[in-house]
């Protein structure tokens, strides 16, 4: 019989969610990939143009718009939190299996290792909030005007 420690646990719990985070991942990553995306005329660099106009709230073109509403609603998914939920998992995988080694002696630089793509899924994270933020900024549609 074997005797786990606190970090030996965590780091089971880590490994764990790690798959659960993937499975995720993958599924949005196919959900996107199947997803039809706005055709148009656009050129190319039009998407970062289209998200600083709503940013700031200048006209858009309804192509624009089309467009801005898809990638916001794609990036404002649950789903797509999975992404960096998963890498930072990873990190502290890393961390707790390294500290679950060392069996009490003092870690080392190594050991925190685990710690950089920890502050990559935090980073990723408030990337994908933030960008998400921007769907309340979307102009809503025009109804159309009441025939008489």
């Amino acid at each position: 019989m074997t005797t786990s420690t606190l970090y030996g646990i965590l780091s089971i719990v880590s490994f764990a969610l790690i798959w659960v985070f993937a499975v995720v991942a993958f599924v949005f990553t196919r959900r996107m990939r199947d997803h039809a995306h706005v055709t148009s005329k656009l050129a190319i660099g039009t998407l970062s143009t289209t998200l600083r106009k709503v940013r700031k709230r200048d006209v858009i073109s309804d192509d624009e718009l089309a467009l801005a509403r898809q990638v916001l609603a794609d990036r404002g998914s649950m789903l797509a939190l999975a992404v960096p939920a998963t890498l930072f998992c990873i990190g502290c995988f890393y961390v707790f299996g390294s500290l679950e080694q060392l069996h009490g002696r003092s870690p080392s630089e190594r050991t925190f290792l685990g710690v950089f793509p920890m502050l990559t899924a935090t980073n990723m994270a408030m990337q994908i909030l933030r960008s998400a933020r921007l769907k309340r900024r979307i102009p809503d549609p025009v109804p159309p005007e009441a025939q008489d």
